[in-house]
């Protein structure tokens, strides 16, 4: 078998392989202009492992393997930068590092969705990208209001608002952006509203997004997002380690018996913070206990960080709702049907 550590660039990958039945090495560089990756690859018998680091640019890469037999290993940049024993760093360095965690069996693998479930995420991510413009342009139009004394917020975008907005007096070239600006607005929120349904049908497609959907301030965007981000819940020990995942702890730079936090880690998906944030911003003012939390932090630490508290506690109710429905199913499947357990069962008081 070979065991292949992969540095992989956008332009070329540098490799460090072996054979694990023969001892044989090989360090080459592959550029990705033309077949020269695709015949490496397919001259190797499979099976073939490969190992890279976590980058955003391989799913051509990760598709050419499958298509060969062959299997695909990515593992956290991080903890893999953290084994490198010296401080030099070029590509062959990094490749035969790669190898080295490979054959030791100390490559810190991580959790990848589908092919299917990244697909569905570019919707997500499409849908998130649209909004941030449709909020740029937004605050453009009123910005311009605002320098005419036209002070109506959110009223800005009602029938009337827009009418006011249209019937300010501007110059020449204000007066331009204007115009354009509202042909973009109005494209744009056309799309937003066909990709919200788009995203409501994968959404009811997942039994785990519709019971996340039973939570206050939860609608399909962050159940869908959730679902997809996180991947099965069983992956997490404890509703801690999820928090710590989506970066919703506290930084922290403790020594001596000092304690030093910081701010949150922001570590993880940027898309799915931010919709937990907003999420939880509006189920605070639907839910009891939540809007409490939120009240309580207000006051004491100002709104942003209350904000970021009612986050993380939404993603820890959204957690164990998916733990809880697992549990759940995992005892159906032990004690069989509902039907067959009626018939001869002593009924279960756990």
């Amino acid at each position: 078998m070979w065991i292949i550590g992969c540095d992989l660039h956008t332009r070329y990958q540098q490799l460090a392989a072996m054979n694990t039945a023969t001892g044989e090495t090989i360090e080459r560089r592959l550029g990705h202009e033309g077949e020269q990756v695709r015949r490496f690859y397919a001259a190797l018998e499979a099976p073939v492992r490969v190992g890279i680091e976590a980058t955003g640019a391989v799913g051509w890469f990760e598709q050419l393997l499958g298509e060969l037999g062959h299997e695909l290993w990515v593992g956290n940049a991080g903890a893999i930068r953290a084994a490198a024993p010296r401080r030099q760093k070029t590509d062959v360095r990094d490749a035969r590092l790669l190898l080295e965690l490979l054959t030791e069996d100390r490559f810190p693998r991580i959790w990848l969705a589908s092919l299917e479930e990244r697909d569905v995420r570019q919707l997500l991510t499409h849908r998130a990208k649209l909004v941030g413009m449709r909020t740029a342009v937004c605050n453009q139009l009123q910005a311009l209001a605002l320098g005419q004394g036209l002070r109506l917020g959110q009223r800005l975008w009602s029938r009337a608002g827009r009418s006011a907005l249209e019937q300010l007096a501007l110059g020449e070239r204000a007066a331009a952006r204007r115009r354009d600006l509202l042909t973009l607005l109005e494209p744009l929120d056309a799309r937003i509203k066909e990709l919200d349904a788009e995203v409501e049908v994968e959404a009811r497609r997942r039994p785990d997004a519709v019971r996340l959907m039973e939570q206050s301030g939860v609608g399909p965007v962050t159940a869908l997002a959730f679902v997809l981000v996180v991947g099965p819940v069983d992956r997490f020990r404890s509703s801690r380690q999820l928090a710590s995942y989506l970066g919703l702890i506290p930084s922290e730079d403790s020594s001596a018996g000092r304690q030093r936090l910081g701010h949150i880690s922001k570590q993880g998906n940027v898309m799915l913070r931010w919709l937990l944030v907003e999420a939880g911003h509006t189920a605070a003012r639907r839910d009891p206990e939540l809007h409490r939390v939120y009240t309580r932090l207000k006051h004491r630490r100002g709104a942003n960080i209350a904000k970021v508290a009612v986050a993380r506690k939404l993603a820890v109710r959204l957690y164990w709702i998916l733990r809880s429905s697992q549990t759940s199913a995992q005892k159906v499947g032990r004690q069989g049907s509902p039907a067959t357990a009626m018939v001869g069962a002593t009924p279960s008081h756990s």
